[in-house]
């Protein structure tokens, strides 16, 4: 009997690790975007502020983030974002110090969601492995410039000399419990997509595989993929894994810190 009990409380233990909370964590805005860029035929004279935001996943055992945002200077004099905080920093407004984070889950390359990845001295980056081969080269170099910038693709071959370069081998990969990337969004060549089991049922973290809800709610591809086919497919596909279709969290839509309640100045409680 007791081995029982003792089964029982693994399995409720281990049931607990496997359910996240989900925090969406904006550091700064990018003013009067072109719709165009983010909206596939969108009216060319659309413009638009945009939230550049990272998310944030906590377990009773990890702290993992989805995306590292940008730090370099030179990205911050060409794009001026207003109300900049270093996504290390935004993080404080919840609780947690750069070196808490365990994990970094890297959706791609882009300079915008992976030039912050080495302010998080402690954790494991993972990444699908058909990304990393395709945008790095084997000394570190950066394959396919603007789309990787030389730090990034230094960053990350300095992360995997070092052992803490996790790489993803495909779709429908749990990397962590209760986490799963996906891959076929194809911003990038390898863009990945994460499914997150939470409290309030299965979250689908899209990052640039989506960039608006009006991406959604129109059934219209992203305006910056390498193959409209398929990113329509990948936005079908995070509709059946979503537990509910308002847990689906676009890349770059400022409406996610209205639809969901702050608990912070620039967090959105997604769970």
């Amino acid at each position: 009997m007791q081995h029982v009990f003792a089964l029982a409380a693994f399995i409720a233990s281990h049931a607990a690790q496997s359910e996240w909370s989900l925090h969406a964590v904006r550091y700064a805005t990018v003013q009067n975007f072109p719709v165009a860029g983010l909206v596939a035929g969108a009216d060319t004279s659309r413009r638009m502020d945009i939230a550049m935001m990272v998310w944030l996943l906590r377990s009773d055992a990890r702290v993992v983030l989805v995306d590292a945002g940008f730090h370099r200077d030179r990205f911050l004099e060409r794009w001026k974002p207003a109300d900049y905080v270093r996504p290390s920093a935004a993080l404080a407004a919840i609780g947690v110090r750069p070196e808490d984070v365990t994990d970094v889950i890297l959706t791609h390359v882009h300079w915008d969601h992976a030039d912050g990845v080495d302010l998080f001295p402690n954790a494991r980056v993972w990444i699908q492995a058909e990304e990393y081969r395709h945008y790095v080269g084997p000394n570190g170099e950066p394959i396919d410039e603007p789309q990787i910038t030389p730090e990034v693709a230094a960053t990350l071959a300095s992360l995997d000399r070092a052992g803490r370069l996790g790489l993803v081998d495909g779709s429908d990969r749990e990397i962590l419990p209760g986490i799963t990337v996906y891959t076929g969004g194809k911003h990038t060549f390898a863009s990945q997509y994460v499914g997150v089991r939470t409290a309030s049922g299965r979250a689908v973290i899209a990052s640039d595989n989506l960039y608006l809800y009006e991406n959604l709610d129109r059934r219209v591809a992203i305006a910056q993929t390498l193959d409209v086919s398929s990113n329509l497919r990948a936005q079908e596909r995070m509709l059946q894994l979503a537990s509910d279709r308002r847990l689906i969290v676009p890349g770059h839509d400022p409406a996610v810190f209205e639809r969901f309640p702050l608990v912070a100045p620039g967090v959105a409680r997604i769970r």
